[in-house]
């Protein structure tokens, strides 16, 4: 078997596999079927500075190749985060990354702040949220206010920060820029694409708040050329995300420079995705008698 463990921003991962940020939730579901240990990290369930119910229903949309979702950040906040979910995960001999949210810098500074005095090994920060002091556009589609946000939480906390990009963007790369002159130890893309499906028999939006961010394979190769453009763009590492749902598309994602890959979609139709992701790269990589996975990360070779 090859060697399949990674390190991102100084984190020993023993494999590159990441349950994504809202498609796990804690893990307790999940480790009834296999044993969280398996894999390489777990990206838990945004966390907003307080409890947040969600949006209304219908909140899913289901697409060719995908699904659209506006579920919108339900979680019960960081206090009951840090007392309740984050002591069991910490259990699970896996790398915990907290994803965090906030409609404002400073809530996102508070929830830094609190996680910083935890054993949770990294942060990400998700800068696809509506910034409300600023007319409700994202942090992330503006390099100024992706620059800030990110500035801010980096000086509230010493424990490694991914910031998450939102690929609703014109240049990513800008973006990525941004985020790595602000502090930023990775960055990790991408973020669902806008999207919207229309119900034509009564004329109305399928999901109750009109849009919301598509997912799945058929995002995949949107994925990997962003990914692709960022790494050759900043020095940090990345993750890669978006449409993987088999070990050759996390091995494609690793050629165009991730070092570690999130799984989300793949997971609703195929609860053991993540773990059958693994097996199916080392298979790969045997076949290939390739000894480390490190080899591969950014080999591909432009014409």
């Amino acid at each position: 078997m090859a060697n399949l463990s990674v390190n991102v921003a100084g984190v020993d991962f023993k494999n590159p596999v990441i349950p994504a940020s809202g498609v796990f939730g804690y893990g307790r579901e999940y480790e009834e079927l296999f044993a969280l240990s398996k894999l390489g990290g777990i990206a838990t369930k945004g966390t907003t500075i307080t409890e947040r119910p969600g949006n209304p229903a219908p909140r899913i949309a289901e697409c060719p190749s995908g699904m659209i979702n506006s579920v919108g950040l339900q979680n019960p906040g960081i206090d009951a985060f840090i007392s309740r979910e984050l002591p069991n995960l910490l259990t699970k001999d896996t790398v915990i990354l907290a994803n965090i949210a906030g409609s404002t810098i400073d809530e996102c500074v508070t929830i830094a702040e609190k996680l910083d005095s935890t054993d949770v090994h990294m942060i990400e920060l998700n800068i696809s949220c509506p910034n409300v002091k600023k007319g409700g556009a994202a942090f992330g589609v503006h390099c100024d206010s992706a620059e800030a946000i990110t500035k801010a939480v980096r000086n509230a906390t010493k424990k490694p920060l991914i910031v998450k990009l939102s690929p609703n963007v014109t240049d990513i790369t800008e973006i990525a820029r941004a985020v790595e002159s602000a502090g930023a130890d990775s960055v990790s893309l991408i973020n669902t694409l806008l999207g919207m499906r229309i119900d034509i028999n009564t004329g109305r939006p399928i999901l109750k708040n009109n849009v919301g961010g598509m997912s799945g394979p058929a995002v995949f190769p949107l994925a990997v050329r962003m990914v692709w453009q960022v790494a050759n763009a900043v020095s940090i590492p990345v993750i890669g995300i978006g449409g993987i749902d088999s070990g050759k598309a996390a091995i494609e994602m690793m050629m165009a420079g991730a070092k570690a890959v999130q799984i989300g979609g793949a997971i609703f139709t195929d609860p053991y995705a993540p773990i059958r992701i693994i097996d199916e790269m080392n298979e790969w990589l045997d076949k290939k008698e390739i000894a480390d996975i490190n080899e591969i990360i950014g080999s591909v070779k432009p014409w």
